[in-house]
């Protein structure tokens, strides 16, 4: 979650500054969505105090989810990014 949320926000904050019309909105629409999802993993890895469970815990599974998530979550925000040039 933690490295889709800063590529959407990294490829959003790129679509917006380089983009035009509609590719505007779809970057800004991407920096919101990186946004969303790094409040929801701080808050559940337990960094914000809003009251979600702490889901994280072992080292191990840690490293293991972190390393599977980083893959899975580069590979779908460079997804949505390329759709989103595509489309605007």
């Amino acid at each position: 979650m933690l490295v889709f949320g800063i590529a959407s926000i990294l490829a959003g904050a790129f679509t917006a500054y380089f983009g035009s019309g509609r590719s505007r909105a779809v970057g800004g629409i991407l920096v919101l969505i990186g946004l969303i999802v790094l409040v929801l993993f701080f808050g559940y890895a337990g960094a914000l105090s809003i009251g979600l469970p702490v889901l994280f815990r072992g080292v191990v599974i840690n490293g293991v989810l972190a390393v599977v998530g980083a893959i899975i979550g580069a590979l779908i925000a460079l997804g949505i990014f390329l759709l989103a040039i595509m489309k605007a």
